[in-house]
């Protein structure tokens, strides 16, 4: 095999008991949800005083590749060179779908037909998307693209929780989240101990399960962790389209109308009715910014059946309406050929 001795040994690991990942860097990954994702195997490596893992970056030219904080880093190899690989993770953050290359998801596809397991941190998943590796697996990735990432994958049971683990396939929604991913794949591999101390030495309180990401978006970013309030928003999260009545959701929480006026009002401010209208404003903001959705579409997936209410709320909570934020968005995007979200810049789903 021609190549650099570098890459032959990657391709050829002789002798190599450990299990290898790769890390596929993407311009402007995430640097935190990379380190979150290489430091727990350098831990369990040194607490089992062996090599257990060894890890490995990539990027699609073989080129340094920038991360989303400005800092640089070296990789060992492009993908030209990878001829197989057991694992393969891509990092991803801001733009992934300019990097989805026909090259690199072509190369992501080999990998599956070689029977690799195939992970993505942060927009990671948009990538394996892309490459159709994730129709009919479950599959999460960073909240603020959750709700485009779903229209553009049908076939994807996004779930968007902080991480997912389904057969060949892992995802998580980047940051710290890549930790609790890779912390569990070490509890299921070598056992629970390990992992917890790989936890521990790391600072780290507790390696949390996938649903622990829904009451840290419901919850700890509202500084409320009231059991009977979290009830009542995951309720209001999952029924965005169809909203539910005010009574429906004081049943849910076994508390009484009064409570329930009572628990948002002390705890986030608003008025339960006004909280479920900025939930699925932000929602439509989403679907408006990642989505190629007509605008009436967006106001019937957000559960607004009259258009110009939609309109009218929209403009009173962002200083426009969706017509006039469409607008704006196509004028970005014939400027810079993208649209931006939020720091993320991601072109609409027919492309």
């Amino acid at each position: 095999m021609s190549g650099k001795p570098s890459e032959r040994r990657l391709n050829n690991p002789s002798g190599q008991a450990e299990e290898r990942i790769g890390f596929l860097l993407v311009p402007d990954f995430s640097m935190i949800g990379l380190f979150s994702a290489v430091e727990p195997l350098r831990v369990a490596n040194r607490a089992a005083g062996r090599d257990l893992y060894s890890w490995h970056l990539f990027s699609e030219n073989g080129d340094p590749v920038a991360a989303s904080n400005g800092l640089t880093l070296l990789v060992e190899s492009s993908i030209d060179a990878i001829q197989r690989f057991p694992t393969v993770v891509v990092c991803a953050s801001f733009d992934p779908a300019l990097h989805a290359s026909r090259k690199l998801l072509a190369w992501l596809r080999r990998l599956d037909r070689q029977g690799s397991e195939l992970g993505g941190i942060d927009t990671g998943a948009y990538i394996l998307a892309r490459a159709g590796l994730l129709n009919g697996y479950r599959a999460t990735l960073h909240w603020e693209n959750v709700a485009g990432f779903a229209e553009a994958f049908p076939d994807v049971n996004v779930t968007g929780e902080l991480y997912e683990i389904d057969r060949r396939r892992f995802t998580c929604s980047g940051g710290t989240g890549a930790l609790d991913m890779i912390l569990s794949r070490i509890s299921a591999t070598h056992g629970h101990d390990l992992a917890v101390g790989a936890s521990e030495s790391l600072l780290h309180a507790r390696i949390q399960s996938p649903e622990d990401h829904r009451n840290m978006t419901l919850g700890l970013s509202l500084r409320a962790r009231h059991p009977a309030l979290l009830k009542i928003l995951h309720a209001m999260d999952q029924h965005l389209e169809d909203p539910l009545a005010l009574d429906d959701l004081a049943q849910i929480a076994n508390v009484s109308r009064r409570q329930l006026e009572r628990l948002f009002r002390n705890l986030l401010g608003d008025t339960p009715s006004g909280y479920y209208l900025k939930l699925r404003l932000r929602r439509a903001r989403y679907l408006l910014e990642q989505t190629a959705m007509p605008v009436l579409d967006v106001s019937l997936a957000c559960g607004f059946t009259s258009p110009p209410y939609f309109s009218r709320a929209y403009r009173k909570q962002y200083g426009f309406s969706p017509r006039e934020h469409r607008r704006q968005l196509h004028g970005a995007r014939q400027r810079t050929g993208r649209f931006k979200i939020d720091g993320a810049l991601i072109p609409p789903a027919e492309e």
